[in-house]
């Protein structure tokens, strides 16, 4: 697979990564997990230069960290950039605003100190490559919880930090306690709000974009065309966007995608993960899989490079309908 660097002083890492959430955590929550499958699936991407491997201690919770402490073993841990995030709990309150049901904001530096111990400890490593802020706490200072992160770097137990679903204002305001190397948010062809701002801002400054959910939560795949199809207990039936007349109209996102893929030659996947790669130079999507053949359709989009025809009208997919959250 191309490579590129995870910011400008980063590691080396393959320009797709691999999200390890959806084998433990939040989609087809009624369907039997098999760790034998993950593992083999998180060495296969490394194997296949997917070297970036994204968790959080939120995943599970918790079991997400000791699944992929337990991929690494054997030699993997050095063949990986490992990152995992920390400032959201899991919660039987109201849901934080932009985040998904039953989790709430943690920034405060009691528990990112707190919390990095546990993770190293699930994670069997001394020290992660990317530790990131999950979400900005709204009832802490962002510079309060930014340097426990960067205590983090000075104590060896994380190589660098980054933050997720942050605006540019809050990108700048932590650069300013401790260089930020990566953002995670989401961005895909039914997610492009970033584009206008973060996106260009960690370009031209040099820092990692990371994009979660870049097959659009699996939707742009073309595998959901009703909400009857989704698993009666994954989180996506608690979404705007999946809700059947939203989802009806988003088809038409979908559509476009195929279109796309016929001309080229590849799998509307393919196709949703070559067009999130070509949105910079330092712009690594971590798409999420539990299977051995969606990983290597995934990593091949890798060297999928789309024209400027192809982007263009990938460009002029429609809008979605429905809210992400």
């Amino acid at each position: 697979m191309r490579t590129t660097t995870l910011g400008t002083q980063g590691p080396e890492v393959g320009v797709i990564g691999l999200g390890c959430m959806g084998m433990s955590y939040a989609y087809d929550m009624d369907t039997a997990r098999d760790a034998e499958t993950s593992v083999s699936v998180i060495r296969g991407a490394i194997e296949l230069g997917a070297t970036l491997i994204d968790t959080a201690d939120v995943y599970g919770p918790y079991t997400n960290e000791e699944l992929v402490g337990r991929a690494l073993q054997d030699g993997y841990r050095e063949r990986a950039v490992l990152s995992t995030k920390v400032g959201l709990e899991v919660s039987t309150a109201a849901p934080a605003a932009g985040t998904m049901p039953g989790l709430v904001k943690n920034g405060s530096p009691e528990h990112i100190r707190a919390s990095i111990d546990a993770s190293l400890r699930r994670l069997g490593t001394d020290h992660v490559d990317l530790y990131i802020l999950h979400r900005v706490d709204p009832d802490v200072p962002l510079e309060d919880s930014w340097a426990a992160m960067a205590q983090t770097v000075r104590d060896g137990k994380a190589r660098a930090i980054g933050i997720s679903e942050a605006d540019v204002a809050q990108i700048e305001l932590a650069q300013s306690v401790h260089p930020v190397t990566a953002v995670q948010s989401e961005l895909s062809l039914w997610t492009r709000d970033r584009l206008s701002d973060v996106v260009p801002y960690c370009e031209e400054r040099g820092l990692a974009f990371l994009p979660f959910s870049p097959l659009g939560r699996g939707f742009l795949t073309g595998r959901f065309t009703s909400f009857d199809q989704l698993p009666a207990d994954d989180m996506r039936r608690r979404l705007p966007r999946f809700q059947q007349e939203n989802l009806k109209a988003n088809l038409a996102i979908v559509q476009r995608v195929r279109e796309v893929a016929e001309r080229v030659g590849a799998t509307p996947a393919q196709v949703a993960l070559a067009w999130v790669v070509a949105q910079g130079r330092r712009v690594i999507p971590i798409p999420g899989t539990k299977t051995p053949k969606y990983l290597r359709e995934n990593v091949a989009a890798g060297d999928l490079m789309l024209s400027g025809e192809d982007l263009a009208l990938l460009d002029g997919a429609p809008l979605p309908e429905g809210g992400r959250y």
